[in-house]
């Protein structure tokens, strides 16, 4: 069944104990919505409910619980997207232990103002995790200081497996569990701690699309290293998963499936317009996944894991646009018109009389490369879906107008689209 186990269930259980007061019990709440259109009944892991809007406090806080005098005395150092470097910053300001956390320079404003306020010091460095790791490592040589990994330490990788004797204390009956994966820490940790308990229960991880090196592990002996890419989903963004974490996922886990950014932007939308629930793009990829049916638990009793909150506010509006245009409910059209007085006002009369709202027109008689006599019109509308843009299409049909779609704007749901699993 794999390598042996690097983490074992005793872990888990000590590291509960240990921690026992210092990280929250998290909620795990019912959603009648979500349960609807997933086809499950599916419940929401809330730990962006963590003081530090994250699960990972429950490895950093067992982490540092564990370190001896002397340890504690020279100071630890992380690298770090954000999440692990508060959760680090804070249990290490509980314990009066010095902090210092490399991140990347393109980590959201909001985590580095978080770890900062807790007390850490923080060094920007590099473009990517991977970068600010190797930064990481050179400063905690230079200055003795002990290294805290965000995933590849087996007493972390126990702290995060708390959650998963969390799900079965909250929910016995449970038979899925949805995990986002990154380094691969977390889904390591509950994996072992569930699969140990109720080998019964199905384990699924989910990664971004931009950065799958978890599936690409578990395909080959010797993946290729990963390329990577943007993504609204920086809290998983790791090129090169864990070497302990990954003995412990090719033994528990079932399945490890990939959703694109189109799909978790719909995910984080959905979550704030349904269960008034702020999630960040790495806690939203397993719905994504369950909304768009990646994974075999139609009908079954399934927990998936939001595994953080910390999402910049000024990608909120961004990735809210995002997502209303993937479901149809922010739509573009453009039109070449005769350039006439009182086409503009026929226009808007053969939209509002489909409910439709316009909230945005451009006209463009120089740059749009009408002919002469004519106008390019581009309107931006708020529908309620890809069945109202066609009524709105057939409207400015019926009074003589013909539209086009611009490119790049989806020509119907994505629901049923297949993501390449491999």
């Amino acid at each position: 069944m794999g390598a042996p186990s690097i983490v074992t269930l005793s872990e888990i259980q000590a590291a509960a104990r240990r921690i026992a007061g210092k990280v929250l019990v998290s909620p795990l709440a019912l959603s009648q919505q979500l349960s609807a259109r997933t086809g499950t009944t599916l419940y929401l892991k809330l730990e962006n409910q963590q003081r530090t809007g994250s699960f990972k406090e429950r490895g950093a806080a067992n982490r540092l619980e564990l370190l001896s005098d002397d340890e504690r005395a020279r100071g630890v150092i992380t690298a770090s997207a954000g999440n692990h470097a508060q959760a680090v910053a804070l249990h290490a300001a509980r314990l009066k232990i010095p902090a210092y956390v490399v991140m990347p320079e393109t980590t959201p404003l909001v985590k580095i103002r978080s770890t900062r306020g807790f007390g850490a010091q923080v060094e920007l460095f590099g473009r990517s995790y991977d970068e600010a790791a190797e930064r990481a490592a050179v400063v905690a040589a230079e200055r003795n200081l002990v290294y805290v990994h965000p995933f590849d330490d087996e007493r972390v990788m126990a702290g995060q497996g708390t959650l998963g004797l969390e799900l079965l204390e909250q929910l016995p009956e449970l038979e899925a569990i949805v995990v986002p994966v990154g380094g691969g820490g977390l889904i390591a940790g509950v994996a072992c701690a569930v699969k140990e308990t109720r080998p019964d229960v199905c384990i699924y991880g989910v990664e971004s699309l931009a950065f799958p090196g978890m599936k690409r592990r578990l395909e080959s002996d010797s993946p290729p290293s990963l390329r990577g890419g943007k993504t609204i989903a920086d809290g998983i963004a790791v090129r090169r998963v864990g070497a302990l974490t990954t003995p412990l996922v090719e033994r528990y886990v079932d399945d490890v499936v990939l959703v694109d950014e189109e799909e978790i932007a719909e995910a984080i939308l959905v979550l704030l317009e349904q269960e008034k629930t702020v999630v960040e793009g790495a806690g939203a990829v397993g719905l994504a996944a369950l909304l768009h049916r990646r994974l075999p638990v139609a009908g079954k009793r399934v927990a998936v894991i939001l595994s953080g909150g910390n999402i910049d506010v000024n990608l909120v509006a961004r990735i809210i646009e995002r997502g209303l245009v993937q479901t149809g409910r922010l739509a573009r059209l453009e039109l070449t018109v005769p350039d006439v007085t009182g086409t503009l006002a026929r226009i808007a009369d053969a939209v509002a009389a489909t409910r439709a709202n316009i909230i945005e027109i451009n006209h463009d008689r120089t740059f749009s490369g009408a002919e002469l006599g004519e106008t390019r019109i581009e309107l931006v509308l708020e529908t309620f879906g890809f069945e109202h843009v066609d009524d709105v299409k057939q409207s400015l049909l019926r009074a003589g107008y013909t539209t086009e779609a611009p490119p790049g704007t989806p020509a119907e749901s994505r629901e049923t689209e297949e993501i390449p699993r491999a």
